[in-house]
């Protein structure tokens, strides 16, 4: 005689159910708050893994930025705190595994931080130009009492050209 088994989660479903890594998915996790009151949380994200095929001990990792910071999460393709799982968007990729999007998000913040220092240097750049303008006044005085001219990065040495022996 078979026996019926009795679940929350509707495993025949999860298994047709093709989740492949480059694929963007929003998950509806069940959360406990209080006792016996649950609420439904979405995690949406780029799916980087998935493990361990269709069999029981399913899951699969899916990564989200948020705040400028990388969250990832694996859930258990077959768990009962998963209430539904939406497939947003679709994307070919050439890896199994998409680990690389790890580095690859934090070159890119190192890269826009690099931009902005830049920015910043160049701000502050033209404020001391127009502050050795203000000095070059000083410098006058100085030479209406007799002290040496300062060489400025605009001034050059002047050099006495020889005469060329033919």
């Amino acid at each position: 005689m078979p026996t019926k088994i009795i679940s929350p989660v509707n495993t025949e479903f999860r298994k047709k159910l093709d989740i492949r890594p480059g694929d963007t998915v929003r998950v509806w996790q069940k959360i406990e708050e209080e006792k016996g009151k649950t609420r439904l949380q979405a995690f949406e994200g780029l799916v980087l893994a998935r493990k361990h095929g269709r069999e029981a001990g399913a899951t699969f990792t899916v990564r989200k930025v948020i705040d400028g910071i990388g969250v990832e999460r694996i859930f258990p393709l077959y768990s009962p705190m998963i209430d539904e799982i939406e497939m947003v968007r679709r994307a070919k990729v050439r890896r199994a595994k998409l680990y690389f999007i790890r580095e690859k998000a934090s070159k890119e913040i190192k890269r826009q931080m690099r931009r902005i220092m830049e920015a910043k240097y160049e701000e502050e750049t033209p404020a001391q130009t127009e502050a050795s303008a203000d000095d070059s006044s000083v410098n006058t005085d100085k030479n209406k009492t007799g002290a040496k001219p300062e060489k400025g990065p605009e001034q050059k040495p002047e050099v006495a050209e020889t005469p060329k022996k033919e």
